[in-house]
């Protein structure tokens, strides 16, 4: 029996409990209705998702052959050691960590920054703003990339060398790309400038979002802009930011065509990250094995890191 508050009296009212085989007829007929809805989308999930996530787990323990009717055989785990021992795994890891540092923090703030200044009631043209910095977004990988080798070409020829050298910064040209850590800062400078927009249009619709009767209670007291920022805007956007960090840091460790179309890994592999490495080993090398263990390790990174800041998160109750 489970009890029931009556209205009137507040009264408890016991109300019969339904039993289990009767839950299970609901739960059926309620499945039954829905079912027709989302046949599509489950069986999407499995053939594009499930299925080629426990696929390439398998691949990961095998020495894994793409031949018509060859073997794969199973090797354990010589190919996440093989990972450890590979010195190229190594440049790929640091150089995606590497990214995450510099980039994440860079995005979030100039996300922010520029949804408040958008924002302000004295700015005008807000959507011709909000459509300039989301349009990186939706430009073509391949075309800014070519637009990035061409500002940062070597010699005088490249814009930003031709504009160096001639306010007399630098006295002879650099070579942006030829060089480990010029390349790098050329990656980098590539995915804040495709990305930020993304993090700038999130933070444009949550402060829309927050109620102008808070800024005008804060006024009231003698709060100014940024006091009011500080004890208004930026609790209010803390779980957008917890969300808006989150995928920061996935889209970091998914780093490709930064690293593809611009440097190619080179110079002598300097640069690569690990999504370029599982490419090249999978699809140059045919190391398919080897490449799905770097992939396994990689989704757990991603999904430790994930998991550890929501968890955070939550336990600062912010989200």
């Amino acid at each position: 029996m489970q009890p029931n508050l009556n209205t009137n009296n507040q009264t408890p009212i016991l109300v019969p409990k339904k039993s289990l085989q009767e839950r299970f007829k609901i739960g059926i007929r309620q499945w039954a209705a829905v079912f027709p809805f989302i046949i599509l989308g489950l069986l999407g999930a499995g053939i594009f998702v499930i299925y080629p996530l426990i696929k390439g787990i398998i691949m990961s323990f095998q020495d894994y052959n793409v031949m018509p009717g060859a073997e794969s055989p199973f090797v354990g785990f010589d190919n996440y050691l093989h990972a450890f021992e590979d010195e190229k795994f190594r440049y790929a890891v640091r150089n995606t960590i590497l990214n995450t540092i510099v980039t994440v923090p860079i995005n979030w703030f100039l996300g922010l920054f520029f949804a408040c200044l958008i924002n302000l009631h004295f700015v005008k043209f807000k959507i011709t703003f909000r459509t300039l910095y989301y349009l990186p977004i939706i430009t073509s990988w391949i075309v800014v990339a070519f637009l990035f080798r061409y500002l940062f070409a070597d010699g005088e020829n490249g814009i930003i060398n031709y504009f160096l050298v001639h306010t007399g910064l630098i006295n002879e040209p650099i070579s942006w790309l030829q060089n480990q850590w010029t390349a790098m800062v050329v990656v980098w400078l590539f995915h804040i400038w495709k990305t930020v927009g993304w993090s700038v249009v999130i933070y444009l619709a949550a402060l829309q979002g927050i109620p102008k009767n808070l800024y005008e209670a804060a006024a009231i007291d003698g709060a100014d802009g940024i006091k009011s920022f500080i004890h208004i805007t930026i609790p209010m956007l803390r779980p957008i930011s917890a969300f808006v960090i989150i995928n920061l840091i996935m889209g970091a460790f998914n780093i490709f065509p930064q690293v593809y179309f611009l440097t190619n890994g080179g110079p002598m592999g300097q640069t690569e990250v690990l999504q370029s490495m599982i490419y090249k080993e999978a699809f140059n090398n045919f190391n398919f094995g080897y490449s799905s263990a770097l992939g396994v390790m990689m989704g757990l990174t991603i999904f430790l890191i994930t998991l550890t800041q929501q968890k955070k998160l939550a336990n600062q109750g912010r989200i």
